[in-house]
């Protein structure tokens, strides 16, 4: 399908339109931590039971004491932990309707595409785009197996957290407003001005926006 649209360029046009403009002109080769990261999804249960010093070899993002918690809370707070663990699927391309991509996980009980990343989590829930990226795995999962796809998951191996999310409504129509700016963009779009999602862009520079760290760097005019 000619319009059909990356999974990746779901989630940066749900963090900003104006970065995918950008992101699309240059080399979008995963970084080395995404691997990292999708490696310890695959080791769970060893990670359980690890040593300090083992997990200290695995350049985790908290100390061991806390990996192991953070992992243990999550393996009994999810009824698909099983699933999560040992997955029907891994690495597989999926085309849907409107999206397609790889999701790192498929899982057949419940039916759900997992997707990992090598981020640190949020207080509760999950990010904005990767809630975006969610729910555009599941319509594509749901496409390929002609059936409804309810839910999904995003873990974050690297702190030893699994979400849970529900394609909500609210979730579904997030996912087709994106849909829609990807399909549109034609240049780059106007921009965001959110010092939340500038200050920490790689692109804020080139882009332009001014951020605190930016005017930091222009010369002192005095009072204004």
């Amino acid at each position: 399908m000619s319009d059909s649209v990356p999974l990746s360029d779901l989630a940066i046009a749900a963090y900003c339109p104006r970065k995918l403009h950008y992101v699309r002109q240059e080399d979008r080769s995963p970084p080395a931590v995404a691997e990292r990261a999708r490696e310890l999804s695959r080791s769970y249960p060893d990670l359980l039971t690890a040593s300090d010093a083992a997990l200290t070899s695995k350049e985790l993002a908290v100390p061991p004491p806390a990996y192991r918690d953070a992992l243990a809370r999550s393996r009994s707070r999810l009824d698909a932990w099983d699933a999560i663990v040992s997955p029907a699927e891994t690495a597989v391309f999926v085309r849907g309707k409107a999206v397609h991509g790889r999701l790192d996980k498929v899982l057949a009980e419940p039916l759900a595409p997992v997707l990992v990343s090598p981020g640190t989590p949020p207080e509760s829930g999950v990010w904005e785009p990767q809630s975006v990226r969610a729910v555009g795995a599941a319509k594509a999962l749901s496409w390929r197996e002609e059936t409804p796809v309810e839910a999904a998951f995003v873990e974050y191996p690297l702190h030893g957290v699994v979400r849970r999310i529900s394609v909500s409504t609210r979730r579904v129509a997030d996912y087709r407003r994106t849909l829609r700016t990807v399909r549109a963009l034609d240049g780059p779009p106007p921009r965001l001005h959110d010092a939340a999602r500038c200050e920490p862009c790689e692109y804020a520079e080139t882009c332009g926006v001014e951020t605190r760290s930016l005017r930091s760097m222009l010369p002192f005019s005095g009072d204004r």
